[in-house]
């Protein structure tokens, strides 16, 4: 009697703490999540690939798109988007150079964005690949991926647009962090990831970070930025570092800067949420319980939703795929299926 007693007093115990920790579900977030979902995967090309504005960077569109609807709980082989996933895979892996850059160097400015996203992107789906050749033929893509990444470094540790000697050895925060997350993902799916590539990262984002917190858009200067510390933060978390010292001082100036980043059209708020709430999520609790209800809110007040069959966002210059393939990202953190940014 005793110890059934003790077993019903647990199960009570763990039944309070799922209700106090789970996100309830909200029916109009919920398709708008699903509608925004649906718009994304008719928006997918014959080829598997997206686009953003004026036809530009298919590489960083097709991972970001690929991501929000892997975010569904969908795969290459199962779900409701299991084809348009494999689709993107497919237009992904026909895109990777014999140097292992994943993209077009001639054609894309920023190349290094689509490539990092995409090293991303396919370890995310490596780990549910089931078929034997297709996986053998992700794992030599992220392989060669990995050391166009190690050779595209900068000497002072982070990256710029393009590749170190194709921009000069420029280098730019934003960048770097893709590159992070993207390298993180890769270890995490097994491929062979060099410690002193990330560990060089890491001193570079230190580098720039200034003495009020705020990480600077390039180790040239450029002032503190609010959308790169909240993506620094989440590339340290990704990169295992935490350090007590160090990351509550970016937290702390996000936290300073982020509320008036929110009212910015240009498409920077997207970008610096897409990773702020990553920290959040990964907070967890209070902190992120009370963000949650305000990006959301704020994410509502901004869709374009017919409520019957589509809803997508079109704010910022970059175009309505990116801003929508990063806000359902945001709003699908509480399913759990990205591995890269689960708690």
């Amino acid at each position: 009697m005793k110890q059934i007693c003790t077993n019903l007093i647990a199960a009570a115990i763990c039944g309070l703490l799922l209700v106090s920790t789970a996100h309830a579900s909200d029916p109009q977030i919920d398709g708008v999540t699903q509608r925004g979902l649906d718009w994304l995967a008719k928006r997918q090309s014959r080829v598997g690939h997206w686009v953003a504005n004026e036809a530009h960077y298919p590489t960083a569109m097709t991972a970001l798109a690929g991501m929000a609807l892997l975010a569904e709980g969908s795969t290459t082989t199962q779900g409701k988007y299991a084809s348009n996933i494999d689709q993107a895979v497919t237009f992904l892996v026909e895109r990777s150079n014999s140097n292992g850059l994943i993209g077009d160097a001639k054609h894309d400015d920023r190349y290094t964005y689509g490539h990092g996203f995409a090293m991303l992107f396919l370890s995310q789906v490596l780990g549910e690949e089931e078929d034997v050749n297709r996986r053998r033929e992700l794992i030599d893509v992220l392989t060669r991926a990995v050391i166009f990444t190690g050779r595209a470094q900068t000497k002072a540790g982070g990256w710029g647009y393009v590749s170190a000697r194709d921009g000069d050895g420029f280098d730019e925060g934003s960048t770097t962090i893709t590159q992070v997350q993207g390298l993180r993902g890769c270890r995490d799916g097994g491929i062979v990831v060099p410690k002193e590539i990330i560990d060089q990262a890491i001193k570079y984002i230190r580098d720039c970070t200034a003495s009020d917190g705020g990480v600077q858009y390039s180790s040239k200067g450029g002032g503190g930025r609010p959308a790169i510390t909240a993506a620094a933060v989440a590339c340290l978390f990704n990169a295992g570092d935490y350090d007590d010292q160090y990351v509550p001082k970016l937290l702390k100036y996000c936290k300073q800067h982020m509320g008036s980043i929110s009212n910015q059209s240009f498409g920077h708020w997207h970008y610096a949420h897409l990773y702020y709430s990553q920290v959040m999520y990964r907070e967890g609790g209070k902190e992120w319980t009370e963000y949650r209800e305000k990006i959301f809110k704020k994410l509502m007040s901004e869709v374009t939703d017919d409520k019957k069959q589509y809803a997508y966002w079109n704010q910022g210059y970059i175009g309505p795929v990116y801003t929508t393939a990063i806000n359902l990202i945001l709003l699908q953190l509480d399913k759990g299926n990205l591995p890269i940014y689960q708690r």
